[in-house]
Protein backbone atom coordinates (compact mmCIF):
# COMPACT_ATOMS: atom_id res chain seq x y z
CA UNK A 1 0.00 0.00 0.00
CA UNK A 2 3.05 2.25 0.93
CA UNK A 3 4.78 1.72 -1.93
CA UNK A 4 0.85 2.01 -4.35
CA UNK A 5 1.37 5.39 -2.63
CA UNK A 6 4.28 6.59 -3.54
CA UNK A 7 3.60 5.39 -7.23
CA UNK A 8 0.72 7.92 -7.54
CA UNK A 9 1.98 10.33 -5.83
CA UNK A 10 4.85 10.50 -8.49
CA UNK A 11 2.42 9.47 -11.56
CA UNK A 12 0.73 12.84 -10.08
CA UNK A 13 3.55 14.84 -9.67
CA UNK A 14 5.24 13.70 -13.15
CA UNK A 15 1.72 14.46 -14.89
CA UNK A 16 1.93 18.13 -13.27
CA UNK A 17 5.25 18.80 -14.51
CA UNK A 18 4.07 17.92 -18.21
CA UNK A 19 1.45 19.77 -18.26
CA UNK A 20 3.29 22.93 -16.30
CA UNK A 21 6.19 22.65 -19.12
CA UNK A 22 3.47 21.87 -21.95
CA UNK A 23 1.76 25.57 -21.19
CA UNK A 24 4.72 27.64 -20.24
CA UNK A 25 6.52 26.36 -23.73
CA UNK A 26 3.85 26.23 -25.94
CA UNK A 27 2.20 29.85 -24.47
CA UNK A 28 5.36 31.46 -24.67
CA UNK A 29 6.57 30.38 -28.31
CA UNK A 30 3.26 31.60 -29.14
CA UNK A 31 3.51 35.01 -26.95
CA UNK A 32 6.92 35.39 -28.49
CA UNK A 33 5.92 35.27 -32.02
CA UNK A 34 3.12 37.92 -31.08
CA UNK A 35 5.26 39.84 -28.84
CA UNK A 36 8.67 40.44 -30.72
CA UNK A 37 6.80 42.21 -33.33
CA UNK A 38 4.99 44.28 -30.94
CA UNK A 39 8.28 45.22 -29.23
CA UNK A 40 10.19 45.74 -32.72
CA UNK A 41 7.20 48.10 -33.96
CA UNK A 42 7.26 49.89 -30.76
CA UNK A 43 10.89 50.79 -31.11
CA UNK A 44 10.86 51.47 -35.07
CA UNK A 45 7.57 53.75 -34.77
CA UNK A 46 8.61 55.36 -31.51
CA UNK A 47 9.68 59.39 -31.62
CA UNK A 48 13.36 58.77 -31.98
CA UNK A 49 13.05 55.31 -34.28
CA UNK A 50 14.24 54.62 -37.46
CA UNK A 51 10.32 55.11 -38.96
CA UNK A 52 8.87 57.20 -36.67
CA UNK A 53 4.94 56.87 -36.32
CA UNK A 54 4.07 58.27 -33.29
CA UNK A 55 -0.10 57.94 -33.56
CA UNK A 56 0.59 54.57 -34.32
CA UNK A 57 3.43 53.83 -31.42
CA UNK A 58 0.66 55.31 -29.07
CA UNK A 59 -1.96 53.19 -30.36
CA UNK A 60 0.15 49.85 -29.43
CA UNK A 61 1.71 51.27 -26.51
CA UNK A 62 -2.07 51.96 -25.06
CA UNK A 63 -3.53 48.55 -26.01
CA UNK A 64 -0.42 46.55 -24.35
CA UNK A 65 -0.38 48.28 -21.22
CA UNK A 66 -4.25 47.99 -20.66
CA UNK A 67 -3.74 44.26 -21.18
CA UNK A 68 -0.44 44.38 -18.84
CA UNK A 69 -2.47 46.36 -16.23
CA UNK A 70 -5.39 43.25 -15.76
CA UNK A 71 -4.22 41.13 -13.17
CA UNK A 72 -3.44 36.95 -14.48
CA UNK A 73 -6.80 35.83 -12.20
CA UNK A 74 -8.83 38.10 -13.35
CA UNK A 75 -7.71 37.77 -17.18
CA UNK A 76 -8.04 34.03 -16.78
CA UNK A 77 -11.73 34.22 -15.69
CA UNK A 78 -12.42 37.30 -18.29
CA UNK A 79 -11.50 35.31 -21.56
CA UNK A 80 -13.20 32.11 -20.29
CA UNK A 81 -15.99 32.70 -23.15
CA UNK A 82 -13.64 33.12 -25.76
CA UNK A 83 -11.50 29.70 -24.50
CA UNK A 84 -14.75 28.20 -24.63
CA UNK A 85 -15.03 29.72 -28.09
CA UNK A 86 -11.88 28.64 -29.42
CA UNK A 87 -10.94 25.20 -27.37
CA UNK A 88 -14.38 23.89 -26.06
CA UNK A 89 -13.75 24.09 -22.43
CA UNK A 90 -12.61 26.17 -20.01
CA UNK A 91 -10.47 22.92 -17.97
CA UNK A 92 -7.55 21.85 -18.47
CA UNK A 93 -3.47 22.93 -19.55
CA UNK A 94 -4.73 23.18 -23.45
CA UNK A 95 -7.87 25.74 -21.97
CA UNK A 96 -5.09 27.75 -20.35
CA UNK A 97 -2.75 28.46 -23.46
CA UNK A 98 -5.33 30.99 -24.19
CA UNK A 99 -5.37 33.04 -21.39
CA UNK A 100 -1.32 32.74 -20.82
CA UNK A 101 -0.53 34.08 -24.60
CA UNK A 102 -2.79 36.54 -23.59
CA UNK A 103 -1.62 38.29 -20.75
CA UNK A 104 1.99 37.14 -22.26
CA UNK A 105 2.60 38.53 -25.23
CA UNK A 106 1.87 42.26 -24.36
CA UNK A 107 4.41 41.61 -21.44
CA UNK A 108 6.84 40.02 -24.12
CA UNK A 109 6.27 42.91 -25.92
CA UNK A 110 8.11 45.44 -23.66
CA UNK A 111 10.69 43.15 -22.45
CA UNK A 112 11.57 43.24 -26.28
CA UNK A 113 11.37 46.95 -26.45
CA UNK A 114 13.35 47.46 -23.67
CA UNK A 115 16.06 45.07 -25.12
CA UNK A 116 16.14 46.98 -28.73
CA UNK A 117 15.85 50.62 -27.14
CA UNK A 118 19.80 49.54 -25.13
CA UNK A 119 21.31 48.95 -28.95
CA UNK A 120 23.69 51.62 -29.36
CA UNK A 121 22.69 54.50 -31.17
CA UNK A 122 25.56 55.17 -32.59
CA UNK A 123 25.59 51.84 -34.16
CA UNK A 124 22.16 52.45 -36.14
CA UNK A 125 23.46 55.34 -37.75
CA UNK A 126 26.25 54.49 -38.58
CA UNK A 127 23.78 51.86 -40.44
CA UNK A 128 21.76 54.55 -41.65
CA UNK A 129 24.77 56.60 -43.10
CA UNK A 130 25.48 52.98 -45.38
CA UNK A 131 22.18 53.45 -46.63
CA UNK A 132 20.71 50.43 -44.91
CA UNK A 133 16.91 50.18 -44.98
CA UNK A 134 14.82 50.31 -41.81
CA UNK A 135 14.17 46.22 -42.30
CA UNK A 136 17.88 45.34 -42.39
CA UNK A 137 18.38 47.43 -39.58
CA UNK A 138 16.15 45.63 -37.97
CA UNK A 139 17.41 42.23 -38.66
CA UNK A 140 21.40 42.73 -39.05
CA UNK A 141 21.56 45.34 -36.14
CA UNK A 142 18.88 45.89 -33.83
CA UNK A 143 17.68 42.08 -33.21
CA UNK A 144 21.73 41.04 -33.44
CA UNK A 145 23.33 43.81 -31.43
CA UNK A 146 20.11 43.40 -28.80
CA UNK A 147 20.35 39.15 -28.57
CA UNK A 148 21.80 39.07 -25.36
CA UNK A 149 19.38 40.82 -23.45
CA UNK A 150 16.36 39.12 -25.66
CA UNK A 151 17.90 35.85 -24.20
CA UNK A 152 17.94 37.32 -20.72
CA UNK A 153 14.57 38.78 -21.25
CA UNK A 154 13.22 35.44 -22.57
CA UNK A 155 14.20 33.55 -19.61
CA UNK A 156 12.33 35.87 -17.55
CA UNK A 157 9.34 35.64 -19.75
CA UNK A 158 9.31 32.04 -19.33
CA UNK A 159 9.44 32.01 -15.39
CA UNK A 160 6.61 34.78 -15.46
CA UNK A 161 4.51 32.53 -17.67
CA UNK A 162 5.64 29.43 -15.58
CA UNK A 163 3.77 31.55 -12.64
CA UNK A 164 1.11 32.37 -14.56
CA UNK A 165 0.54 28.84 -15.72
CA UNK A 166 0.38 28.13 -11.78
CA UNK A 167 -2.33 30.33 -11.16
CA UNK A 168 -4.49 28.80 -13.32
CA UNK A 169 -5.25 25.73 -11.09
CA UNK A 170 -7.71 27.92 -9.54
CA UNK A 171 -10.05 27.49 -11.83
CA UNK A 172 -8.52 23.83 -12.86
CA UNK A 173 -6.37 24.75 -15.37
CA UNK A 174 -3.81 21.29 -14.88
CA UNK A 175 0.12 21.04 -13.79
CA UNK A 176 1.35 21.91 -10.94
CA UNK A 177 -0.77 24.82 -9.33
CA UNK A 178 -3.42 22.81 -9.98
CA UNK A 179 -1.55 19.98 -7.97
CA UNK A 180 -0.73 22.61 -5.08
CA UNK A 181 -4.54 24.29 -4.91
CA UNK A 182 -6.54 20.59 -5.37
CA UNK A 183 -4.08 18.81 -1.97
CA UNK A 184 -1.99 21.39 -0.57
CA UNK A 185 -4.86 24.15 -0.22
CA UNK A 186 -7.99 22.48 0.02
CA UNK A 187 -6.98 19.05 1.61
CA UNK A 188 -4.35 20.52 4.16
CA UNK A 189 -1.29 18.11 2.55
CA UNK A 190 1.08 20.44 3.75
CA UNK A 191 3.43 17.70 1.90
CA UNK A 192 2.29 18.11 -1.35
CA UNK A 193 2.50 22.06 -1.00
CA UNK A 194 6.22 21.84 -0.17
CA UNK A 195 6.95 19.41 -3.06
CA UNK A 196 5.33 21.15 -5.61
CA UNK A 197 6.75 24.45 -4.85
CA UNK A 198 10.25 22.47 -4.56
CA UNK A 199 9.74 21.28 -7.98
CA UNK A 200 8.66 24.93 -9.07
CA UNK A 201 11.38 26.60 -7.94
CA UNK A 202 13.68 24.15 -9.45
CA UNK A 203 12.08 24.62 -12.86
CA UNK A 204 12.02 28.48 -12.41
CA UNK A 205 16.65 27.86 -11.64
CA UNK A 206 16.57 25.28 -14.77
CA UNK A 207 15.21 28.21 -17.10
CA UNK A 208 16.97 31.11 -15.84
CA UNK A 209 20.61 28.75 -16.09
CA UNK A 210 19.77 27.80 -19.21
CA UNK A 211 19.28 31.09 -20.73
CA UNK A 212 22.12 32.54 -18.63
CA UNK A 213 24.52 30.04 -20.72
CA UNK A 214 22.42 30.47 -23.50
CA UNK A 215 23.51 34.61 -23.04
CA UNK A 216 27.03 33.86 -22.74
CA UNK A 217 27.14 31.96 -25.98
CA UNK A 218 25.33 34.61 -27.83
CA UNK A 219 27.28 37.64 -26.79
CA UNK A 220 30.39 38.29 -28.74
CA UNK A 221 31.72 40.44 -26.15
CA UNK A 222 32.24 37.61 -23.70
Amino acid sequence: MWDDGIMKFAQMMGTGILESLYMTLFSSLIAYVIGLPLGVLLVVTDKDGIAPLVWFNKVIGVIVNLIRSVPFVILLISVMPLTRAIIGTTLGSTAVVIPLIIASAPYIARLVESSLKEVDKGVIEAAQSMGATPFQIIFKVLIPEAMPSLIIGSAIAVTTILSYSAMSGFVGGGGLGDIAIRYGYYRYETGTMLVTVAILVLIVQVFQELGTMWMKRSDKRL
